[in-house]
């Protein structure tokens, strides 16, 4: 039985980029495989297509990109330049911006631990920060007392309803501890710090439950302003699905032939025949694999739309709302949608050998934590640059390993079919990876050196490439 194929959307810049081999492989040669390669105009055209949706439903908006999807600088140069914020989740996020010179109104502090150092250098910058418990109103308060300053603070809602239920979060303050909080603790306990506005970030995709979230803090807000608590903005996180995928039928075949495998079926598709989530009991499947949902129609704008045109129990959609509550302005903060085709990682092949069961694997100068995010494995074919040019087909499947010293250290779990074995020398392109993909586990194991940033630019048609701190 054939292997499914996942074929993944390819940029236009992607598709240049990799035609010149040449160069690649002299990029790979200098810079010690593997590359993480940048290139800011998928970020300019994303970050467009969002604000495009607010202006049509006449919504006053601001965007931040989650800097804690890509540790690349050069994505905070370009938000600057493009004039939108960054979501900040640590010390050294923050002071990358400040020190980039963004505006400190356009830089957000929704940090899961904030500490004394965070808080302080985000006061003194006067820097809004996003409150999650009143261990941090304490710490922020004594911090800016000690400064003598006030400080711009947002709150962080959770325990909003869906269909009958509480969605469970550990962040954020259940709505009526928050409405005490700001109708009593700022005038009393918390006086150096301003309320200015809500934040929340739900788990999963599901456009409904930020749709209804936001609908509960506007009542919120309505509730705020019978006792003149004016609310500026509501914040209303990530979680932005993307597409990474071409074809949907492709889609569906590699989730029934996994299921086919693992149920002794066909023959495996992953390696050791991982279900990649799902578990066999009995000889029954349970559970769906716990995979990004790599192909979807409800990408960016589409996602965004559903949210602001869903309809509440009266008949009338959020957008309606919102327009009647036009002061308030309505924040996001993408990270792995703004950052949709910015990026590709290339390794080079460093070996081949077959396993003990007759597989191929092909080593690569890389590491499996170069290319991992939650999801159970990465499901887009790589792109093979051969450096010869082979006159005849011979293929072969196998899997792509790592250096890591450890029998799982598989760059993918997904079994692959290859036109021709690869060379030694020949490079593996993972396209889009961007977001999560590269940074958000990578580890230095072994004393292994992290992949490199580059950036490549179009320069009178020819990319130029610099590296991220020179960019």
């Amino acid at each position: 039985m054939s292997l499914p194929k996942l074929t993944p959307i390819i940029h236009e810049w992607i598709s240049e980029f990799l035609k010149n081999k040449k160069k690649l492989a002299e990029l790979v040669d200098k810079h010690h495989s593997p590359i993480n390669v940048h290139n800011p105009q998928p970020f300019k055209e994303n970050f467009e297509e969002f604000s495009q949706v607010f202006k049509k439903y006449n919504i006053k908006h601001k965007i931040y990109f989650a800097r804690k999807a890509n540790k690349s600088r050069s994505m905070v140069k370009e938000a600057k330049k493009l004039g939108f914020g960054v979501d900040t989740a640590s010390y050294r996020e923050l002071e990358q911006c400040i020190h980039e010179g963004l505006d400190p109104e356009n830089i957000a502090i929704t940090a899961a631990v904030k500490n004394r150092r965070l808080i302080d250098l985000a006061i003194q910058n006067q820097v809004p920060i996003v409150l999650d418990n009143l261990d941090e109103c304490e710490l922020a308060n004594a911090t800016a007392i000690q400064l003598g300053k006030k400080i711009n603070i947002g709150i962080r809602l959770g325990g909003f309803e869906h269909e009958g239920e509480i969605l469970y979060t550990r962040f954020g303050f259940t709505f009526s501890q928050a409405f005490h909080l700001i109708k009593e603790g700022f005038k009393d306990q918390f006086q150096n710090l301003n309320f200015t506005g809500f934040h929340f970030h739900l788990n999963g995709y599901s456009p409904e439950q930020r749709a209804n979230a936001l609908f509960q803090t506007l009542n919120m807000v309505d509730l705020l302003a019978e006792k003149e608590i004016k609310t500026q903005f509501i914040d209303i996180g990530g979680g932005f699905l993307m597409n990474y995928l071409h074809d949907k039928n492709e889609w569906e075949d590699f989730h029934q032939s996994l299921k086919n495998a693992v149920l002794g079926k066909r023959s495996p598709i992953t390696f050791a025949n991982d279900p990649l989530g799902m578990a066999l009991v009995d000889g029954k499947l349970h559970g769906e694999p716990k995979v990004y949902p790599y192909y979807n129609t409800t990408p960016r704008a589409v996602f965004l739309e559903q949210i602001l045109t869903f309809e509440n129990a009266e008949g009338i959609a959020l957008y309606e709302v919102l327009n009647k509550h036009a002061e308030i302005e309505i924040r996001i903060e993408p990270g792995r949608s703004l950052l949709d085709q910015v990026g590709i990682t290339v390794a080079r092949v460093a070996f081949r050998k077959q396993d003990m069961n007759g597989d191929w694997l092909v080593g690569l100068e890389m590491n499996r934590t170069q290319m991992f995010s939650s999801s159970a494995d990465f499901l887009l074919d790589p792109i093979i640059i051969s450096m010869e040019t082979k006159q005849t087909q011979q293929p072969v499947e196998g899997f792509l390993v790592g250096a890591y010293c450890l029998e799982q250290e598989l760059i993918l779990k997904r079994k692959l079919a290859f036109e021709n074995l690869p060379e030694i020398g020949d490079l593996i392109c993972f396209p889009n990876t961007a977001g999560y993909m590269m940074h958000f586990y990578e580890s230095e194991a072994h004393l292994f050196e992290l992949a490199t940033n580059l950036v490549a630019t179009k320069d009178n048609g020819e990319f130029k490439v610099a590296r991220d701190e020179e960019y």
